[in-house]
Order: C-alpha cells, then structure tokens, then sequence
C-alpha cells in the first residue's frame, strides 16, 4: 500500500470512485421507500379542519343553501328530502361549502308556513371550536313568511333563546342568519331572509356533560324539580303554551352523563315561535286551552308548595336587570320591539315586587299546576 492511499475495504477501485458510483446510483435509480411525491401526497391528503365558533359570536352570520327551492315549497311529501349545497361566508373572500341534505322540520309551521323550518344533514361534518365538537345535523328555523315583519319573528324569537341562556347553560343556544336561498333549478327568484342555527343537541350534550334521552313516555314527574319548574316559569314569563315533556314537544330531555345522578331527566325547550314575546299573528292558542291570545299567560308547570314557587320566583327576579339588559342591548331588535318586548315582561315582573302580588300569582300557579 502506497503512504497516503486511502483503504478500501470492498474491492480495488478507490473510494473516490466508489463515492462518486454511489451518487450516480441514487440518481439514476427510482427512490424506493421514500414517501410519495408531492402531488400524490396532496391528492389523498385530508382537507384541513375549520372551527367555525358558530355558537360563541353574535354577529350576522351570512349562509347560502342551493337546491330544489321551488320543489321544497310545494310540500310535497313530509318525508321528502332535498340535496343541495350550503355555503358559509365569513367575509367577501372567505367561504366554506358543503353539500347537504335537507329535511322538513316542525309540526305547525310545516302546516302553515310557506317556508317551514328545516334539518340540514351536512354529508362532511362541520367543525364547532374543537376537535370533538363535531356538527353533522342542525336545525334551520326560517321565516314562516316573506316580509318585514316575519323577519321580526325570527329575531324576536332568537331573543327568547338568549333570554334563557342568561338562566342556565343547559339550554340551546343559537345564532342568527342571513340566509339567501338558491333554487338550483332557477325556477324561482333568489330568497334573501332571517333565520336561525339552533345548537345541535350533541354539541348540547358535550358542552354540558350530558345524554340525550331518545324515549318520549316520560313525564314532568321524571325530570328534576329544579329544572322543570324554571321552564314552567320562563315559559309563563315569555307567554309560551306550545310546549309538553310527554312526546317531548318543544322540550328535548338529557341526563347527567354520570351515573350517580343520571336518574332524573334535564329538560331543555326549544321552538319559541308562539311566545307572547313574538307575538306572531299566526300564534293563536287552540280553544280547549282557555285563553284568547298568545299573550294571555298561562302556568303549565307540577304542583310545588307556596314557599318553593316563592323562591323559584325570586330566581327570576334577581336576573330582572339582566333579563331586560339582554332585551335592549341585542341591536338587531327596532326601538318599537324593544319596548313593547319589555312593557310585556314588566307585566310579569311587577307581580314579584310586592308580598301581596307575588301571593296572587302563587295563588294562580297552585290552581293551575298538575298534581305530582
């Protein structure tokens, strides 16, 4: 071996050579267990995850559905069902689409309403805040008619939400739309409305720690006492008699995700569109119930003793400033609405400001309560 020559243990050649052969090799040959190349990685890779705080802001938020417009007013078929495409946009340059299939919604307004509330089954799920808020249905109320003034329906009755909100977080919350309603087959003009996004109720259950109940032959007797007088009172409060546990009509039932306490059911109401607080000319209460309109108030909630309808009614009068705070900071509402909204509510709540009339209206909860 010459001094300075370098060994090469592999064969003769120099490992200068050898090097130089190497590199040539893996130039030349196909890259075997390497990843794919980039655009094969793109073609079969996950489109990235958007949260759509959906539920936590209040602003307007501006929705687009395309599909069979003019087929979905004709109502059809109850059980009939409509693809289309939703778009959200967040601004100008900013949407997200997803194709969806749409459903009748409601028992009243399927009946009465020119565009009855709906279900929207988006076929990717949408996301809410985090990884596990998943979204792949949500009710879709819409203006029973077109118009100003079903327009106010719709924001009044998103207010009644945000009223219940201020009580408890087991309830619904919601947001309020600008829809613009696409008929994909251009038979009919373009629809531009209010409507609202009602939480589904597995973002509810997750939020809260909770189960959904799917069997409806409970009863008020089943649900916790608390809870269930609180809905009687709001809905006294608000003037709302569409509403029963049995067949949960306008009242979904969960209970507690633990086992220890999940042997009463938690109620939540929802579909505020028969309020007093809306007060929509088409919320007119059937005879057998015994009062004229929707703003004849009407207590629908178990028998309780004096002192514990007392202190429930306290509850309420110690969130009056809130309450009222709700009613006029919420700026989609006209001046006009916000007073009458307000006048209505101190009707209820100047019972409560003295001994003797918080007495009379006890008195009217225990001839009108439902024996335990």
């Amino acid at each position: 071996m010459k001094p300075g020559s370098i060994f090469n243990p592999c064969g003769s050649y120099p490992l200068r050579s050898v090097i130089i052969l190497v590199l040539l090799t893996m130039l030349v040959l196909p890259s075997y267990g390497q990843t794919e190349p980039e655009s094969k990685k793109q073609k079969g890779q996950e489109t990235p995850r958007r949260y759509l705080s959906m539920f936590d802001e209040e602003e307007l938020l501006e929705v687009s559905l395309r599909f069979d417009l003019s087929g979905f007013l004709k109502k059809p078929d109850r059980n009939q069902t409509f693809d289309g495409v939703m778009t959200f946009h967040f601004s100008e340059t900013d949407t997200l689409s997803r194709k969806v299939t749409i459903e009748y919604r409601g028992k009243s307004r399927y009946e009465r309403c020119r565009l009855p509330p709906m279900r929207i089954n988006f076929r990717q799920p949408v996301y809410e805040v985090t990884d596990s808020a998943k979204i792949k249905k949500m009710k879709l109320v819409n203006q029973c008619q077109s118009g100003a003034l079903y327009g106010d329906y719709v924001i009044k009755e998103c207010l009644v939400y945000k009223l219940y909100n201020v009580l408890t977080d087991t309830c619904f919350r919601v947001r309020l739309l600008k829809v613009n309603y696409i008929d994909s087959d251009k038979n009919k003009k373009p629809l531009v409305q209010y409507g609202i996004f009602i939480e589904p109720e597995e973002l509810l259950a997750k939020r809260t720690n909770m189960l959904e109940v799917k069997t409806r032959s409970l009863s008020q007797k089943s649900m916790k006492p608390f809870i269930i007088d609180r809905i009687a009172i709001f809905n006294y409060m608000v003037s709302n008699w569409d509403w029963s546990v049995p067949g949960q009509h306008n009242v979904s039932i969960f209970t507690s995700s633990e086992p220890a306490h999940a042997s009463m059911g938690i109620p939540v109401p929802f579909d505020f569109d028969l309020t007093g607080v809306v007060n929509a000319d088409y919320a007119i209460p059937p005879p057998d119930l015994g009062i004229e309109t929707n703003r004849d108030r009407m207590f629908r909630g178990m028998c309780r003793t004096k002192e514990e309808f007392q202190n429930n009614l306290m509850v309420f009068l110690n969130k009056k400033e809130e309450l009222y705070s709700v009613v006029n900071d919420y700026h989609y509402l006209s001046k006009g609405s916000k007073k009458d909204i307000i006048n209505f509510l101190d009707q209820f709540f100047v019972q409560l400001e003295k001994q003797s009339s918080l007495d009379n209206l006890v008195n009217v909860f225990l001839n009108s309560c439902k024996e335990l």
